[in-house]
């Protein structure tokens, strides 16, 4: 008979594309996802996976059946969070995207979910956005923090608080010696900005302020494709200028780099949570309340 496990080892098979990658995931050993994946396709009749030295994916009837699967587990877990309200206590798995750079506000809500529901289990997902939300669409997972990107149709976003900016330039710099810095002083100042294709609202909102201040910024390329290497080219290479979000500056430890908030123009971007619109999570409620403490915490 199908059981709800295998389901599960299907699921992380599949997007992973690797049983050990799978198996690390879900916490157990890869011989047993194998084996159970095996035997679900000996009674289903099927090849869910083709298998080859290359890798792991779906066969042409896997793709049909991934979709269904997904449904069965996001049924599971809707009907465990009805239960666990009912009978006052959440409990089961809570599985949520999380952001780079949220920082203590992350370990606020975390600490706030465990005070509120000591037996939940909570499984932190940090892939890049655009994975987070086609698993939250699909039921993979239950909510994911958002910053600055547009959700889709079939998700719902709701804000829970505004992440403060500060500037990063080279502790080099004059401009780093004050407590906060003008933008008008960082005008010819080379600015490194991620693609707008990346993060649209943020380099709006920086190209907007720019323009607010009386000049348009000068264009720097990105060096490698994190923002640690943006830092280390900053601090170490030409003079030049970037945004970082407050709650990551605080916890990054670059002696080159100073990390300072614009004099009169405090920079924020918005977070919200985003959950399917047409079922959304049952730990909503939870997610919401610690998330409103941790922002009454952070102010």
């Amino acid at each position: 008979m199908m059981e709800l496990r295998q389901l599960r080892y299907v699921v992380a098979v599949a997007e992973e594309r690797h049983f050990g990658r799978a198996a690390q995931r879900l916490r157990t050993g890869q011989p047993a996802v194998s084996q159970q994946v095996r035997r679900l396709e000996r009674e289903l009749g099927i090849e869910l996976f083709d298998r080859s030295p290359r890798g792991v994916r779906l066969t042409a009837a896997g793709e049909l059946f991934l979709p269904q699967a997904r449904a069965v587990l996001a049924a599971e877990g809707r009907a465990l969070g009805v239960a666990a309200r009912l009978a006052g206590e959440y409990t089961g798995t809570l599985r949520l995207g999380t952001s780079r750079g949220l920082g203590a506000r992350l370990e606020s809500v975390l600490e706030g979910l465990r005070r509120r529901a000591p037996h939940l289990e909570i499984d932190l997902v940090g892939e890049p956005t655009r994975a987070r939300l086609d698993r939250v669409g699909a039921g993979t997972l239950d909510a994911t923090f958002l910053r600055g990107t547009e959700a889709g149709p079939a998700l719902r976003t709701i804000g829970v608080w505004e992440d403060a900016l500060v500037v990063a330039l080279p502790a080099r710099h004059p401009c780093a010696t004050g407590v906060d810095v003008d933008l008008a002083d960082l005008a010819d100042l080379p600015l490194r900005l991620v693609p707008r294709a990346r993060n649209p609202v943020l380099v709006d909102l920086i190209l907007r302020v720019c323009h607010h201040a009386g000049f348009q910024p000068v264009p720097s390329p990105l060096t490698g494709t994190s923002l640690d290497d943006t830092l280390a080219a900053i601090g170490a290479g030409t003079p030049a200028w970037t945004v970082v979000y407050a709650a990551h500056a605080r916890q990054l430890h670059t002696p080159r780099v100073a990390f300072r908030p614009l004099r009169s123009q405090p920079l924020s971007v918005p977070t919200a949570l985003c959950v399917r619109a047409d079922a959304p999570t049952p730990y909503l409620p939870l997610l919401l309340d610690a998330c409103a403490a941790a922002a009454e915490q952070d102010d």
